[in-house]
């Protein structure tokens, strides 16, 4: 009797530990995400203000604008949705590649300090971004492995936890990001 009540508590204890490890890892992604959109919060509030400034130097860059504009909007409806976000995210660089293209043809738009600040406010922020990407990743993987390994496995289900998605680009988002951007005039 006594055994079988000792085996009894062994379980139980195993199955707590395992239930807050698996908590555990799933606030560490959710925090993970939430430093994501945050960085995405503070890229889409940086591009307006980097916009009116290119615009007052190259104002037939029409295009450009309505490219930076549409991506903006995409990643402000991208919401929780880890492929919404990730598709906007490529959208946006690709976008920020164009103007930043566009002010390359411009010495006095890249001398001018206002435009200078947001460029390097832009490039910390996708440091950042980059980062809290990395750190989301990890913390996937971390709670994808407990979800699918022995012993979890047997309980992560019933328990309400399951696998989450990578925040990555999937390969043909991936080559045009980083293709360069062919700007004519």
């Amino acid at each position: 009797m006594i055994i079988g009540l000792g085996i009894l508590a062994v379980i139980a204890i195993a199955l707590i530990a395992m239930y807050n490890g698996l908590v555990h890892t799933k606030v560490r992604v959710d925090e993970a995400w939430s430093d994501i959109t945050v960085q995405l919060k503070r890229r889409i509030d940086l591009i307006p203000n980097l916009v009116e400034t290119v615009k007052g130097y190259a104002k037939h860059e029409k295009g450009v604008f309505e490219e930076v504009t549409k991506a903006r909007s995409a990643m402000m409806n991208a919401g929780s949705d880890v492929k919404a976000n990730a598709q906007a995210e490529n959208m946006m660089s690709s976008a920020l590649k164009s103007i930043f293209a566009v002010a390359e043809a411009y010495p006095d738009l890249k001398a001018n300090d206002n435009f200078k600040q947001l460029q390097a406010e832009l490039v910390d922020t996708e440091d950042k971004i980059q980062a809290a990407r990395r750190f989301y990743n990890g913390a996937v993987r971390d709670l994808n492995i407990k979800v699918k390994t022995f012993p979890t496995v047997l309980f992560a289900r019933m328990l309400g936890f399951t696998e989450r998605e990578f925040f990555e680009l999937d390969e043909a988002e991936q080559a045009a990001a980083e293709k360069p951007v062919d700007v004519k005039f």
